[in-house]
């Protein structure tokens, strides 16, 4: 199944692709050219997954986007007081290649170029690499692969790149850059030329947003000091004269490039980065910054309604044959069971369901094997929900329903259904208020699709019992003579903890539910149904009944009470014995059963 998040990109990516306005970056004869239909989009989680749409394997240069991994490593260097003593950490409210120095020289900021030329200089060599060396290491590790500088782009640079110049011999002027600034600026002209492509970008922003560690690697790209650093100063500078509208609107530490790239970070969840060549008057990509704002107000990706960490919403998943209900089948349903299983998964939910709670939802289910048919969503454990999480919610219902696939909820009060589904809650979507219920519901809804027809009868005659099938139709008939048939309303309680033996119950039609109380809290055990018994146990047990067993609707009953089987026992020993052997046949085949049962996990 598509993940709904992936179909929200394809949708957008193709409405976007219509808009027209800005032209490629001109400044640089290399990049003058860019095709401006190319279009990505691409959206990296801190656990590594990465959704792609459009030309998100083209390849185009980093341009202004390489200054906060730069900056980063300046940081990791020297550490924050070096670095601000050369660089300040103020919005300029220029655009990216003004002059905005103080009165000491300092750059405002390392995003703008005067700021990004002094921080390329602070990178010293080593280790037997050079500093540019240095520099596309680091980058390298931020993007998870080995990236590579375009020599088309760079001699571009070098060729129309005065302003730049100009710019860092005044720094050098003022002793912020302290050596022959050619060198350093050189170096800035190659970092802006190392060549990425959108994947890249959106998993160098996820490394950002997962505190500097890459979600793929695992390699801890960048500390976390200087990744709070370099985030904050992105928050504010990062969009340059554009920064307060853009934080305003999409609330994400950013940064352009005139590359055509746009790279967002909204820590602990998700990294962002969208690439279309065309720009506006502030050198950002104009689709970039539409795609950005939309996914930001569909998303709730705005640091204000996402402020909590993203952690993965998925406490566990597990197919119903791992943690079967306590409903007792015959042996053909439980084959079906077995063989037919795994076509019913839930999946247990926890924690908040914002963007990266409900991503990490959605993504579990559509990448469920194509033959689950059924998905049960235990979303008792969950706090918070955005709206972000509800239409996530409907997208997947929608698309398991193309697939003729089944979604079904459990939750103790209904809010999350009632907000979701509405009026469909119930009908299209079945909502259970525990573990057990679902569970029970989908075993019959596997063996209605799966066995055979009447796997599961409605009603069960007496000769038809399994449990007394080892005796001929002249012993059954016999014993059903003296049997008495009770009809019991739904709710009324059948037998009681503590009560005598009571007889031999067996289930014409309709369900009993069995269960105990410890420690003042009921457990239910088992749901019995047509073609089953009880009361067997209380006859070896000293205490009596250790089990309340209810009515579950109307059940109709046939009894062999205690005092029917003392006079088979009188008057025909050699049928009571062959009955006791049945009964104890049947008890050992469920005690077998209620062992492998004992052996998987407790849920509820």
């Amino acid at each position: 199944m598509r993940s709904p998040i992936e179909s929200y990109l394809r949708h957008l990516h193709t409405e976007l692709s219509r808009v027209t306005d800005g032209v490629p970056f001109q400044g640089i004869p290399a990049m003058a050219a860019a095709d401006p239909q190319n279009f990505a989009i691409c959206l990296a989680t801190v656990d590594g997954f990465v959704y792609e749409v459009g030309d998100a394997d083209t390849e185009f240069s980093i341009q202004s986007i390489s200054k906060p991994f730069t900056y980063g490593l300046a940081l990791e260097d020297l550490g924050l007081d070096a670095v601000d003593g050369k660089v300040d950490v103020e919005p300029s409210g220029d655009a990216f290649n003004e002059i905005s120095l103080a009165a000491d020289g300092r750059p405002a900021n390392a995003m703008i170029n005067a700021g990004a030329i002094t921080a390329t200089s602070l990178i010293k060599g080593s280790g037997g690499r050079d500093r540019f060396a240095r520099i596309l290491a680091k980058y390298s590790d931020f993007a998870g692969r080995q990236l590579h500088v375009s020599e088309q782009v760079y001699r571009s640079e070098l060729k129309t790149g005065h302003r730049n110049r100009a710019l860092a011999h005044l720094l050098r002027s003022f002793g912020i850059i302290e050596t022959d600034p050619e060198a350093p600026v050189e170096d800035y002209f190659r970092q802006c030329s190392v060549l990425v492509n959108a994947r890249d970008l959106a998993l160098m922003a996820a490394t950002l947003a997962n505190g500097g560690t890459h979600p793929i690697t695992g390699k801890q790209a960048l500390g976390i000091e200087a990744v709070q650093r370099v985030l904050s100063v992105m928050t504010t500078c990062g969009m340059y004269d554009d920064a307060g509208a853009w934080t305003s609107a999409v609330g994400m530490p950013a940064k352009s490039g005139v590359g055509g790239g746009l790279i967002a970070v909204l820590p602990g969840q998700v990294g962002l980065a969208v690439y279309s060549p065309p720009l506006d008057s502030h050198g950002t990509s104009v689709r970039g910054i539409a795609a950005s704002q939309r996914m930001a107000e569909d998303m709730e990706l705005h640091f204000v309604r996402a402020a909590r960490m993203g952690k993965s919403a998925i406490r566990d998943t597990y197919d119903i044959t791992d943690s079967p209900s306590g409903v007792r089948r015959n042996e053909e349903a439980v084959d079906v069971l077995v063989s037919q299983g795994h076509r019913a998964r839930v999946v247990e939910l926890n924690g908040d369901l914002l963007f990266a709670g409900a991503e990490s939802m959605v993504r579990a289910v559509s990448t469920l094997p194509d033959d689950v048919e059924l998905v049960i969503l235990d979303v008792r454990r969950v706090d918070e929900v955005s709206q972000v999480a509800l239409r996530m919610l409907c997208d997947l219902r929608d698309g398991l329903a193309a697939d003729r696939r089944r979604l079904a909820l459990i939750e103790v009060d209904g809010t999350i259904a009632d907000a979701v589904f509405g009026e469909d809650a119930g009908e299209e979507v079945p909502l259970f208020s525990t573990r057990n219920d679902a569970v029970e519901w989908a075993e019959e809804w596997i063996i209605a699709r799966h066995g055979d027809p009447g796997l599961v009868p409605d009603s069960v005659a007496v000769p038809d019992f399994p449990a007394l099938a080892p005796l001929d139709p002249e012993e059954i008939a016999a014993l059903e003579e003296a049997m008495e048939e009770r009809t019991i309303e739904d709710g009324e309680i059948i037998r009681r903890v503590g009560q005598k033996f009571g007889g031999i119950y067996l289930i014409l039609s309709g369900k009993v539910a069995t269960s105990s109380i410890h420690n003042g809290q009921r457990y239910r055990h088992a749901t019995l149904g047509a073609g089953m018994t009880f009361g067997e146990i209380a006859l070896g047990a000293t205490a009596g009944q250790t089990i309340r067993v209810t009515a579950q609707g109307r059940v109709r009953l046939k009894v062999l009470s205690s005092e029917a089987i003392h006079r088979l026992e009188g008057e025909r020993p050699e049928l009571a014995l062959d009955f006791w052997k049945a009964v104890a046949r049947d008890a050992y085949t469920r005690v077998e059963q209620n062992l492998k049962e004992a052996a998987v996990r407790v849920r509820d």
